[in-house]
């Protein structure tokens, strides 16, 4: 579930945000310099934080618009455009040939699993159920943005898009690695 640590300043926005949105922006930024100063003062590789990169970026730039247009019309839109940005930083890590759960992934795998065409199998499935979801996510929620359907089906929209890939991530290697196993007997 190491996974989930690069998540934290969107929950940091999505909680903030009920202030204003600039504070959940600034919040998001906050937490996103944060642990990416943890991660690399504890010596973790770039490649296994391409998410707090992307996520850092993201809450750069929304904190800046956020701070400098208060009352723009993206402030009723922001889940969409957060789970929008993540679909985005996944479909583009597997579209050069990184997925990003590759380098979280290594934190937890031995290194003689690595280069194997099943650990990379499992990180470009992974990815692309994070990619697929938060691209479902991202569209379902400007819908739900656009026509005021309130708190409770937006909440139920985004605990979807994270809740549904991590189920699939937590299971799914597992399943691979049996099927893996028993075909090799």
């Amino acid at each position: 579930m190491n996974y989930l640590r690069g998540f934290l300043p969107w929950i940091a926005f999505a909680i903030v945000s009920s202030s204003g949105w600039q504070w959940g922006a600034a919040a998001g930024l906050v937490t996103a310099v944060a642990l990416l100063i943890k991660e690399r003062t504890a010596g973790t590789a770039g490649e296994s934080l391409i998410l707090e990169f992307s996520t850092a970026g993201f809450f750069t730039a929304l904190t800046a618009l956020a701070f400098a247009l208060p009352h723009s019309a993206l402030q009723d839109f922001g889940g969409a455009m957060s789970l929008g940005w993540l679909a985005l930083t996944a479909w583009a890590t597997l579209a050069v040939g990184r997925p990003f759960t590759t380098g979280i992934a290594k934190r937890q795998a031995p290194p003689e699993v690595w280069n194997t065409p099943v650990f990379r199998h499992i990180n470009v499935a992974i990815t692309a159920a994070w990619a697929a979801a938060f691209t479902l996510a991202a569209a379902a929620l400007a819908v739900a943005d656009a026509n005021h359907l309130g708190s409770g089906v937006t909440t139920a929209i985004q605990v979807a898009g994270f809740a549904l890939p991590a189920a699939f991530t937590a299971r799914y290697p597992d399943r691979v690695r049996a099927r893996h196993t028993k075909a090799a007997h």
